[in-house]
């Protein structure tokens, strides 16, 4: 986990594994499906994570497992993906019960605890250690093991108020929430970004500052087209730039914080920041091995104030042209148009050799049979 795959690649071939290189638009479509598929089975959903969903059944008479059942077997047939499927009183209930649909073999990928009797739930929490809860990481663990609390089922049994007073309030949530008390509402609407970020490792080391200028102005403007998706704009930007870790030679790694003169969400605006604070923080002699852009202190695009200087977008004109670059690189593919300080070559370019095709999102990469 987590380690460099040079490290590893002769183990891997030598064990038979196949690698693939990451491929972030096939996840981002086959996600979309995924969520697509599953709103149909609740009035309410809440997208959790690119792969986690909670649905609302509150008021479904039926039978869950067979229910659970056919949300699975209706994902598998839409979109080819394996889904575990938990039921549960509350949001830990549920994320404890697909934790079970997962590892109990005998479940075949469903687990209802609504409709288990007490005893047979608390034997099957006695059984799981306390890790498996909903946000309880490995120092939160060992900190209730030396207290004792080392299953589900003494977590479930502890006194809210001593957890409380111990752990804080978000603990004593999660123990009358494993009580079937609903704490954590269904949040249908997604919260607002606090940062957008776009960062990748190079493909090839750069030490030149202009292939650098290239990969930092791909990544603002990438940042921005984020921003724009989501109908916000930037009050400050974040750039970053460092060597490899693994490289013999001395680490060094720069950032700098650079605050706007107003809040803006124009691609020609930031990418000229972001190249003003490149500068800055360059250094020659080194092979820098990735670098990124953050958009951050971000506020909705409605409302706002202009500035004296001319910084903000005081006509349409500007607003219309990055409308239009965006509808135009969704329309076609992304990078259909973009700004000349991206380049062209992009020798920079993260490595994706092993890529599997863009079955769901590219005409050119579907598959023939």
């Amino acid at each position: 986990m987590c380690r460099p795959w040079f490290e590893i690649q002769e183990q891997a071939k030598q064990l038979g594994i196949i690698a693939f290189s990451s491929n972030y638009e096939l996840y981002a479509n086959m996600s979309n499906r995924f969520m697509t598929t599953l709103k149909q089975f609740a009035p309410r959903q809440e997208v959790y994570s690119i792969d986690e969903s909670f649905l609302d059944l509150t008021g479904m008479k039926c039978d869950l497992t067979a229910y659970g059942h056919e949300i699975k077997e209706t994902v598998m047939q839409w979109t080819g993906l394996p889904i575990c499927v938990g039921f549960g009183n509350t949001k830990t209930l549920a994320k404890l019960a697909n934790h079970c649909a997962k590892k109990q073999a005998h479940m075949n990928g469903v687990c209802d605890f609504t409709s288990m009797n007490q005893h047979a739930l608390d034997r099957l929490m006695q059984s799981l250690p306390v890790s498996k809860v909903w946000g309880v990481g490995s120092k939160l663990e060992a900190k209730l093991n030396k207290l004792g609390v080392c299953d589900v089922l003494r977590l479930k049994r502890a006194d809210p108020k001593r957890i409380r007073d111990e752990f804080g309030v978000l603990l004593e949530r999660t123990v009358r929430e494993l009580n079937g008390e609903p704490w954590l509402e269904l949040e249908e609407m997604l919260p607002e970004a606090k940062q957008v970020m776009s960062s990748r490792s190079f493909g090839a080391r750069v030490s030149g500052l202009a292939e650098l200028q290239e990969a930092v102005s791909f990544h603002a403007s990438n940042a921005c087209e984020r921003l724009r998706k989501q109908k916000l704009y930037a009050n400050a930007l974040y750039v970053f730039i460092q060597n490899s870790p693994f490289d013999k030679a001395e680490y060094y790694g720069a950032s700098l914080v650079v605050p706007l003169p107003a809040p803006t969400a124009n691609t020609m605006q930031i990418v000229r920041v972001a190249l003003w604070a490149l500068k800055r923080i360059y250094k020659k002699d080194i092979y820098y091995q990735k670098a990124g852009v953050m958009l951050m202190e971000l506020v909705p695009e409605q409302g706002q104030q202009t500035d004296l200087f001319g910084f903000t977008e005081s006509d349409d004109k500007a607003s219309n042209l990055m409308t239009t670059i965006d509808s135009i690189n969704q329309k076609y593919r992304k990078g259909t148009i973009k700004i000349a300080a991206e380049g062209l070559h992009k020798q920079w370019v993260m490595k994706r050799e092993l890529k599997s095709p863009n079955y769901t999102g590219s005409w050119n990469e579907l598959p023939i049979a």
